[in-house]
Parts: structure tokens; sequence; C-alpha cells
């Protein structure tokens, strides 16, 4: 018997990693951009809890990151 040595082949290519690296990135920034707003002392209310940034952009970078994970999974790896 002769033992042949394949080179073990990854599911995804190359360039479906790059890609999936892309969409955790703007994960990642979706996160951290959500994060704070908080007060050190519980009886004094933060209204930047509620600005801009934390209510419309951060989620919305979260699901465009989740969104490019997705088309990284489905994306053909032989092109």
């Amino acid at each position: 018997m002769k033992k042949e040595n394949k080179k073990p082949e990854f599911l995804f290519g190359k360039r479906n990693y790059m890609i999936m690296l892309i969409g955790l990135a703007v994960i990642s920034l979706g996160f951290i951009l959500m994060a704070g707003g908080g007060s050190d002392d519980p009886n004094v209310f933060n209204p930047e809890i509620y600005n801009w940034r934390r209510i419309r952009l951060a989620p919305t970078l979260v699901i465009i990151g989740l969104g490019i994970e997705i088309y990284a999974i489905l994306a053909n790896p032989k092109k």
C-alpha cells in the first residue's frame, strides 16, 4: 500500500477568511461604540446613554457586520 501525502484542505479559502476578519472588525467596532454612557453615581441620570451613536450607529454596524459574516460563509472560495 502506498501512503499518499495529501495536503489538508481548508473548508474556506483565503478570501473567505479575509472577509470574515473584516466582518468581525465591523461587529467589534459596533460593540465598542455601543459601550459607555453610564454614570458613576447611580442617583444621577446621564442622557448620553441615548445619543445617536449608541442608539442608531452601533446596532447598525453590528447588523452590517453579521451580514458580512453571512456573505463570507456563502461566498464561493474558488473565485
